[in-house]
């Protein structure tokens, strides 16, 4: 199960690298090659928002089959099992949502970015009619 968490936690990374680069200002020579690669990978990602939601069912099938450990008949370690299997949960709920708000954020700025781009294309084609 942990690659899984890898390979979210890489498209994540991967989603904010691109971000970064989109929207970094004075990068306008590498402008194009990043948008057309980003826009080329929009699709390919869209494939992260079902992964992730089907690792946040894995996360609610598991807090809801996972045994309740609130009585004063456990054990210490069984205590601190829970309790640590309660962190990585919450850890890779907030994983996945990293994960799903990145491409969101990815999806919007490309859109504005390819927009931007067109409308300076069609500012530059009036300035050569006049």
């Amino acid at each position: 199960m942990a690659l899984e968490w890898v390979v979210l936690g890489y498209a994540a990374a991967a989603e904010a690298v691109m971000i970064i680069l989109l929207t970094l200002p004075g990068l306008d020579a590498l402008r194009k090659g990043l948008i057309a690669v980003t826009t080329s990978l929009l699709k390919p990602f869209l494939s992260v928002v079902p992964f992730c939601l089907f690792l946040l069912m894995d996360i609610y099938w598991k807090y809801e089959t996972m045994p309740s450990c609130e009585s004063q008949n456990c054990s210490p370690s069984e205590h601190l099992r829970h309790q640590k299997s309660i962190m990585k949960s919450q850890r890779n709920a907030l994983l996945i949502a990293t994960a799903l708000v990145f491409y969101w954020i990815l999806y919007s700025v490309t859109k504005l970015v390819v927009r931007v781009d067109q409308l300076h294309q069609r500012i530059e084609k009036l300035k050569n009619k006049e």
